[in-house]
């Protein structure tokens, strides 16, 4: 039950528009009903002229006619009897149809609030979360569970809530009206009614588990989408086109499978349903023309008005008969949000966490060691020190844990044992928040967004100035490329700054970092992608960011950390050398080794000498 507490939740800040949108639905019933019942005194007035004013043996006839003689001359002639009981009659369903737009009004508003605030706790929350989680989560499964699963919980919360509570509505009104026309007739109408629950029983466990398996197969596909357009170069450059159709083929040939089966057992009883009702209304006319013909306990008008308002008993009763499948797709996307919801936010400030006061002296990594899943360490035994104002290379193959080294520094994970202090504070008593503000990124896979050049520059700094923005755009040898733009600083940089070369984007990037000013940069192969023009505009930008500020370089190639105050070189998540150029060149070891091989490779081509300085 926890679950329905849950989603119920939603609807509580809500609740008068909620409370506003039942009563509504409550009046459009009893109009609904009303306005059937008006036919007594009509098919008495038009069918036994002079008897329009008489009242039948049952108690609604009663009191109907009562009342509607305050408004209506019915016991005057039988036109005019008829025709105030048809203006009254227009008068009833006028009421009706307002307060049926009412509450179709304010239940579509509901809805789309409650749609709102779902989307933005999610998003929110997602935010929180640490890097594991999107190491571990496939975006497509992310995208659809926003969109997708919230939609299902929207159309059980509102949609399916509401029919439910105007079914009920119309479900209790039909059987008072019955029950007050004839006892008899009711209970015979109820013969049929445990069968259309019965009906639905079996199916309802196979329903959710093929609900369950159809949103996670429109995730799938959801996944292969958003991930092979994202990678369709290598998808063109590969000549894979016919391998990514064939296995999009089998995505949506195993989703259509999941959801035509799924189908076929929701389809199932309607049917059935259909033909109980059918089987009722048949033991209703039968039994009721008995009662008319034979016995004479019912008049002709009060069995006709009777069959109406039956009409009106079997389209709830078989809505609320198949309510437990119809929900099941709304149920199981709730419990596929709610996984989102609940996953742990592990990275967290501590309590008495204070804000980043700034790099004084230095930087360290004590005994560090870290691992993504537990039993497979990635980082051990890491020790080393950054003084404030150097720049520090770590090199080694791919996978040797250089990424994650200055991931730990961001607290984008935790270490696993072991801590990185600056100025001899653990980082993990600083707010994250101004921790990562005193980072500067720059990676080899800029990250643009769909926005303007401006935008993307000013990226996390508010309130950015235009002057700002043009000054880092220049020192990041950006602002001439930005200019012969087609709309300048306002040109929009397509997804992901498709748009723009390597090098401009990496331009840019520097020129946001230049921005937020930070006082440690992080340089992840930042040029390894690049042509040799680019590479020299990119090195003779990030001059500007040097100055003053202490430097992690991330590279492949070392001739671009022949200049670095420290080389650190690993293998396999653990420190192996670590010293100048000239002292590891020296000592013939891992690095000697890894330098030769970028020699021989022709690598040294492109032997770094210290970058020129812009004119």
């Amino acid at each position: 039950m926890s679950l329905y507490f849950r989603i119920a939740s939603y609807i509580k800040p809500y609740w008068l528009v909620f409370g506003v949108a039942v009563a509504a639905m409550f009046l459009y019933a009893f109009f609904d009903i009303f306005s059937i019942a008006l036919f007594i005194p009509f098919l008495r007035a038009l069918f036994n002229p002079g008897a329009a004013a008489q009242t039948g043996d049952s108690r609604v006839d009663e009191v109907l006619t009562t009342f509607l003689s305050w408004f209506v001359d019915l016991s005057g002639a039988p036109e005019v009897a008829v025709r105030g009981i048809i203006l009254f009659m227009l008068v009833t369903f006028a009421l009706k149809n307002v307060f049926g737009f009412l509450s179709q009004y304010l239940v579509a508003w509901l809805d789309q609030s409650l749609s709102r605030d779902l989307r933005r706790q999610v998003y929110n929350h997602l935010l929180s979360l640490d890097l594991s989680f999107f190491g571990r989560t496939r975006m497509g499964q992310i995208v659809s569970r926003l969109t997708h699963d919230i939609e299902q919980l929207r159309q059980l919360v509102t949609r399916e809530l509401a029919k439910a509570i105007s079914s009920t509505f119309e479900f209790i009104g039909s059987v008072a009206l019955m029950v007050a026309l004839s006892w008899k007739l009711t209970v015979a109408a109820f013969l049929v009614l445990p069968g259309m629950f019965l009906v639905w029983g079996p199916l309802l466990k196979r329903l959710r588990r093929g609900d369950r398996s159809v949103l996670n197969q429109a995730a799938e596909v959801n996944s292969h989408i958003q991930e092979t357009f994202s990678g369709i170069r290598l998808v063109k450059s590969s000549s894979a086109e016919e391998h990514e159709r064939t296995r999009f083929r089998d995505l949506t040939g195993r989703y259509f499978r999941t959801f035509v089966r799924t189908e076929r057992l929701r389809a199932l009883a309607p049917p059935f349903s259909e033909m109980l009702a059918a089987l009722g209304t048949a033991i209703l006319l039968y039994y009721g023309t008995r009662l008319v013909l034979f016995e004479g306990s019912l008049s002709s008008e009060i069995f006709i008005v009777f069959i109406a308002g039956s009409t009106k008993l079997y389209s709830p009763v078989k809505y609320l008969s198949k309510l437990p499948t119809v929900i099941q797709p709304g149920l199981v996307g709730a419990e596929r949000v709610m996984e989102f919801l609940d996953a742990p936010v592990e990275i967290r400030n501590r309590e008495d966490a204070i804000p980043f006061p700034g790099l004084e002296r230095e930087i360290r990594y004590e005994d560090v060691h870290f691992e993504y899943r537990e039993g497979r360490p990635v980082l051990s035994d890491i020790d080393f020190t950054v003084p404030r104002g150097s720049v520090v290379a770590l090199v080694g193959a791919s996978g040797a844990g250089k990424t994650t080294m200055v991931d730990l520094l961001g607290r984008f994970y935790d270490v696993t044992q072991g801590r990185i202090t600056i100025d001899g504070m653990d980082i993990r008593a600083f707010e994250i928040r101004t921790l990562r503000q005193a980072l500067g990124i720059v990676s080899q896979e800029t990250v643009l967004f769909h926005d303007t050049v401006r935008n993307n520059i000013a990226y996390g700094v508010e309130n950015a100035s235009e002057d700002a923005v043009v000054r880092a755009a220049r020192m990041a040898n950006a602002h001439d490329f930005v200019m012969e733009l087609p709309d300048g600083y306002d040109t929009l940089v397509g997804e992901r700054g498709t748009d723009l070369s390597g090098g401009q984007r990496q331009r840019l990037a520097i020129a946001r970092a230049i921005l937020r000013d930070p006082p440690i940069l992080i340089f992840d192969e930042a040029t390894s992608a690049l042509d040799t023009e680019s590479e020299r505009l990119v090195q003779q930008a990030t001059q500007h960011l040097l100055e003053g500020r202490t430097v992690f370089v991330i590279a492949h190639r070392l001739s671009t950390v022949q200049q670095a105050d420290q080389i650190v070189v690993m293998a396999e998540g653990r420190i192996v050398e670590r010293g100048t150029h000239q002292t590891l060149m020296a000592e013939s070891g891992v690095y000697r080794r890894l330098h030769d091989l970028q020699f021989l490779a022709g690598d040294e081509a492109n032997a770094l000498a210290p970058p020129e300085s812009p004119e």
